[in-house]
C-alpha cells in the first residue's frame, strides 16, 4: 500500500489574503519539498480547498467568522504560490466546512499505509481532516509534520499538536 499526502487549504486567503498570517508564507518551501518527495516516490498527493459561495455571511461559519474568504473562483480561493503549480493535476476536494466529507469517502475506499497532512490552519482544518483520516483508516499511520502547518495563534498551534499526538497522530518535530 502506498502513502498519501493531503495538502490542506494552502490557499491565498490563508497565506496572504483576508485570513493570512505571518507564519503561513514561511511554510511554502517545506510543503513544496514534501509534495515533490511524495511525487518522486510515486505516492499519492491530494489537496483540499476551503470553498465558500456568495452566501458565506449567511452560513453558520460566516456568522461566527464574519470575514469572507476562499470564495469560489476568486484569487483568494486559489492555491498559493509554487504549490499551485505542483498541485495543478492532483485530485482536489472542495469543502464548505472544516473537514471534507468527500475526502472521508475517498479515504474509506482507498487504503493507505500512511496518510500525512500539511497546510493550514493547524487548529481548524488540519486537525479536522486528521480526525477524519483516522476515522476512515484506523490502521493507517496518520502523520502531521509540525514544520508544515501553522496557526495565526502560536499557542493554539502548539496545543493542537499535543491534541493530535493524544489522538495517536504521529507529530514530526524537526530538531527535537
Amino acid at each position: 500500500m502506498n502513502k498519501l499526502l493531503i495538502v490542506v487549504d494552502y490557499q491565498n486567503d490563508f497565506v496572504n489574503g483576508s485570513l493570512g498570517f505571518a507564519g503561513a508564507q514561511a511554510l511554502e518551501e517545506a510543503i513544496c519539498e514534501k509534495i515533490q518527495a511524495y511525487q518522486k516516490a510515486g505516492d499519492d498527493v491530494v489537496c483540499t480547498l476551503d470553498t465558500h459561495g456568495e452566501d458565506y455571511s449567511e452560513t453558520q461559519e460566516g456568522r461566527k467568522l464574519p470575514i469572507p474568504h476562499c470564495l469560489r473562483g476568486t484569487q483568494g480561493w486559489q492555491l498559493y504560490g509554487k504549490i499551485a503549480a505542483l498541485l495543478k493535476d492532483c485530485r482536489k476536494f472542495e469543502k464548505p466546512v472544516f473537514g471534507s466529507a468527500e475526502l472521508f469517502d475517498f479515504l474509506r475506499q482507498t487504503p493507505y499505509s500512511s496518510i500525512e497532512l500539511c497546510g493550514l490552519v493547524s487548529n481548524i482544518c488540519v486537525v479536522s481532516n486528521a480526525v477524519l483520516a483516522r476515522t476512515a483508516q484506523p490502521e493507517a499511520e496518520i502523520v502531521v509534520d509540525a514544520a508544515c502547518t501553522a496557526s495565526n495563534d502560536p499557542a493554539l498551534n502548539e496545543a493542537v499538536l499535543q491534541v493530535l499526538a493524544g489522538l495517536q497522530v504521529t507529530v514530526l518535530h524537526h530538531g527535537s
